[in-house]
């Protein structure tokens, strides 16, 4: 390629996200945002993945669009029945450790970083921010780094201070008393208490192999020339403004999904929003909350990964039905775990419901967040799931089931008190207690609060907002890494 043409040709970003759907959301949408920049985009998937995508979405119909971006697949080394979700999720870590991060660091030295006639070398690598490997990676290869942190900053900011915990001896928790609060955060001092810490925080032995592993990732965070958070500074900014002190950049540009909507908008291009779910959606459930009255449907949904245990999902059912609200539930084929049967939906379930529920395999969920009919979402508190309630202005009750799930769901109800965090319980009278509080006895108080949260993250993506002005400030940094 000579120079001359080389100088002419767009930034190329290759992005290399975690093979799980939380993660692909939205670096699907950070791909997005590039291509309409008119930047060349390399976006490296596993070949489980890319069929999903291929055969449940139109995410390839929109980059079709684009000449400029292109699909790299890799095997992860599982088998083509293995689901990769549900109770078989963690599999996922060892088969990209083992096989895909090997996979993609020989196809960038055999393709000469992907170059071509008509595409530069990398400009850029943007790795998400589970890949610790990313770090040494990319200073062998002399390639600027860019870490994308696709759960919420304030998850990132507990994981850095694992080592103080550690020597404060917060963790392991020994005292029973998990209402305690924990000093060793800074910036969450007067609200974190020990049963608000990752999952993987509460062991009893501090050289878990999980929870150090983790710990590792996250100290090379570091070593990134700039790092991404999918958050907006009137959400977090107390947080991420603490966390300049460790990192050299940080783009704040969330709600993504929402950035996509404001720029895709703003150029008015008839391009598909980007939405990378592994499931084929049911659009059924829009036909019934069509039918039903103005903030009386409860949205239930625990996202790509959770699983519950049939005691767990009765008390859930039990509590719904118990409430008298209408409800919508998502219920994966691969979400109750269990064995010799009792993995099974149970029948009794959408059959003793009758009017008042609708039960699908998979939703549309932006779409179902933002109908009228919508007053409450029962979540996991995945931290795509909180942004997307966020900006529909949906109050929540919060039951985590990991990673960052706890402290999100932490700040939804103590924090900017637009819900009620209900974890560590599965119990009907609680859930039952719960739903009432959102969508009778403190309607109106959760509501509004939701809808001054929901005008912030929205004003944070348009023209002149914190969010958009930090996506053109990524851009215009990623320019000027052409060399």
């Amino acid at each position: 390629m000579s120079s001359d043409l080389e100088e002419e040709l767009p930034p190329h970003v290759v992005i290399f996200p975690f093979p799980a759907q939380g993660h692909m959301n939205c670096m699907l949408n950070l791909a997005h945002l590039f291509c309409l920049t008119d930047f060349h985009v390399t976006f490296v998937v596993s070949e489980f993945s890319h069929r999903l995508l291929l055969k449940n979405t139109s995410v390839p119909a929109t980059f079709a669009a684009y000449p400029g971006f292109q699909f790299r697949s890799i095997p992860d080394g599982l088998p083509d029945d293995h689901p990769r979700s549900g109770a078989r999720v963690a599999d996922i870590v060892p088969a990209v450790a083992n096989h895909m991060i090997p996979n993609f660091k020989k196809m960038m030295a055999e393709e000469d970083f992907l170059a071509s006639p008509h595409r530069r070398p990398a400009t850029c690598f943007v790795a998400d921010g589970f890949h610790g490997f990313a770090a040494d990676f990319a200073e062998e290869n002399g390639l600027p780094l860019i870490y994308f942190r696709t759960p919420s900053a304030s998850y990132l900011w507990a994981y850095f201070h694992v080592d103080h915990l550690i020597q404060a001896q917060e963790i392991p928790i020994k005292d029973k008393s998990m209402d305690g609060l924990v000093k060793g955060i800074p910036g969450m001092e007067g609200f974190l208490r020990r049963r608000d810490l990752p999952g993987f925080f509460r062991t009893d032995d501090v050289n878990d192999p999980l929870l150090q592993s983790l710990a590792a990732a996250t100290r090379q965070i570091v070593r990134a020339q700039a790092v991404i958070f999918n958050t907006f500074d009137d959400l977090e900014g107390p947080i991420v403004s603490l966390m300049l002190e460790k990192l050299p950049r940080i783009f704040t540009i969330g709600p993504i999904h929402e950035q996509q909507k404001s720029r895709l908008m703003e150029k008015k291009s008839k391009a598909s929003i980007v939405a990378g779910n592994f499931w084929a959606e049911d659009r059924s459930c829009i036909d019934w909350l069509n039918a039903q009255p103005r903030r009386s449907v409860i949205y239930v949904s625990f996202g790509s990964i959770t699983v519950v245990t049939r005691e767990q999902l009765m008390e859930f059912w039990h509590g719904l039905v118990n409430s008298s609200q209408r409800f919508l539930w998502v219920m994966r084929q691969d979400s109750v775990t269990g064995k010799d049967g009792d993995d099974r939906v149970p029948a009794e379930l959408p059959e003793g419901t009758n009017e008042k529920g609708y039960f699908v395999k998979w939703a549309p969920q932006e779409e179902v967040l933002n109908h009228p009919a919508v007053g409450g979402f029962l979540t996991h508190s995945g931290w795509n799931s909180t942004l997307e309630s966020i900006v529909a202005g949906v109050p929540m009750i919060c039951w985590p089931y990991f990673g960052d799930q706890t402290i999100n769901s932490r700040f939804v109800g103590e924090v900017w008190k637009i819900g009620i965090d209900i974890k560590d319980s599965c119990d009907r009278l609680i859930i039952e207690e719960a739903i009432r509080e959102i969508m009778i006895v403190r309607k109106d108080e959760f509501l509004e609060r939701a809808d001054g949260m929901a005008k912030m993250a929205k004003k944070a993506v348009e023209r002149g907002g914190s969010s958009y002005r930090n996506l053109d400030a990524l851009i215009e940094y990623i320019k000027s890494l052409i060399t």
